[in-house]
């Protein structure tokens, strides 16, 4: 008889051959195969081997003791402040943070939303609903409770206080989505960088943390804390994280700047996360980029040669995908890789069409566009998935945008034109 571990193991390598095994019978034959499509297959299997298994059960249940938990599929419960826009608008942005959850290795168990004019101060969503929202950790058994929005230090501690879980904000959990998938030097040095700027005023000590470096003869006086010591050692690592971006958007200047200089064109692919840029690109330029139906699937920036049907030759970079409420420190971190849009002659902001709100997704790209002083290059909007999206919305979006096309990444429609 098996025991449970070697169950557990079989289950996983199943599991494992069925996502390759999805992932081949996409791509039939009349559709689009890079060169380098062994590659992508190993990233994707790759990161098929790394999911969490449902159904371990956590050995410890103090939330200050979370380092010693077993790796394995998280139980999480959503809570958003409703405070302005439509109902719709509401549930789209709870589904975008479902969505984003289950992208970070997470099982969603239960949604809440409140209204209210803005939120609580003290603990995001105001005392009445934090004892509902105890209730329902209760009884589902959660152990990690997500907010739709950035918790102030203050609010993230009084909230794990009262509920007795894990309670984690919008921000932390894109900065995790990030950190799972960042495979260069520059990639992981960037959000190693954001993941320090966010956690710097949020640090806290447990039980003893917090008390002093020396004691008795030779060690009196005011002293030194742990957490001071950690806040330090934080900045140093800071520091030098900036230091070794810098060095590397060097290079990145270089190849821009010969590219100036020799006079071609730059078209920066630009959009929101799991909109088709990646691949976008594979079916321009036959990249290889790793495609997947993920949220922040591809992070590093990828440019390629290609030309137009007259012979004029070009750059294509694909970028890091945007989102509503894009955390400032990875706009700051990822600035240099931000400069592949900032810098581009022409920006081709790739939109889905089959989304549910496709106007937001314009608007919050506008916005991080902006931000990093691009929103005086020319645009032209490439509303993916025509295949699948509602018609009236499509010829919705093509009235309202001047310089706007229907295309099917998918299929190839429209990408001639």
């Amino acid at each position: 008889m098996p025991n449970t571990s070697d169950r557990e193991f079989e289950e996983l390598l199943e599991e494992s051959a069925r996502v390759a095994a999805e992932f081949d019978s996409e791509f039939t034959s009349d559709q689009f195969i890079p060169d380098s499509f062994e590659s992508t297959q190993q990233d994707l299997r790759d990161r098929a081997a790394l999911r969490r298994v449902a159904g371990l059960s956590t050995e410890l249940t103090d939330i200050s003791e979370a380092e010693y938990r077993q790796l394995r599929l998280e139980r999480v419960v959503l809570v958003g402040v409703w405070t302005e826009g439509s109902v719709t608008d509401a549930e789209n942005s709870m589904a975008e943070l479902a969505a984003l959850a289950e992208t970070a290795g997470s099982t969603v168990l239960e949604a809440l939303i409140q209204r209210r004019d803005k939120p609580d101060p003290a603990t995001f969503i105001g005392s009445g609903k934090v004892a509902e929202l105890k209730g329902v950790v209760k009884a589902t058994g959660a152990d990690t409770v997500i907010c739709d929005g950035e918790l102030s230090p203050g609010q993230l501690r009084n909230l794990e206080d009262k509920v007795k879980v894990k309670v984690v904000d919008r921000t932390a959990l894109i900065l995790d989505i990030f950190a799972q998938h960042a495979k260069s030097r520059e990639g992981k040095a960037q959000v190693e960088l954001a993941q320090m700027t966010y956690l710097l005023p949020r640090l806290r000590g447990w039980g003893d943390a917090l008390s002093r470096q020396a004691g008795g003869i030779g060690g009196r006086g005011p002293g030194e804390t742990k957490i001071e010591v950690d806040r330090r050692r934080i900045r140093d690592k800071m520091a030098k994280l900036r230091r070794e971006i810098g060095e590397m958007k060097v290079a990145r200047d270089t190849k821009r700047q010969e590219r100036e200089r020799n006079s071609i064109p730059s078209v920066a692919i630009a959009g929101y996360t799991n909109a088709g840029k990646s691949s976008l690109l594979n079916r321009l330029t036959n990249a290889g980029v790793l495609v997947q139906n993920a949220l922040f699937a591809t992070l590093d920036p990828t440019v390629r040669k290609s030309e137009t049907s007259d012979g004029r030759i070009y750059t294509l970079s694909d970028t890091v995908g945007f989102v509503k409420h894009l955390p400032h420190q990875l706009v700051d971190a990822f600035k240099s890789t931000l400069e592949e849009v900032s810098g581009a002659d022409l920006i081709v902001h790739i939109v889905d069409g089959a989304h549910a709100d496709p106007k937001g997704q314009i608007k919050a790209v506008r916005e991080v566009i902006r931000e990093i002083g691009g929103e005086k290059i020319p645009e032209i909007i490439a509303i993916n998935k025509a295949d699948i999206a509602d018609p009236e919305v499509m010829m919705n979006l093509l009235r309202e945008e001047p310089d706007a096309y229907a295309i099917s990444v998918h299929t190839g429609r429209g990408i001639d034109h």
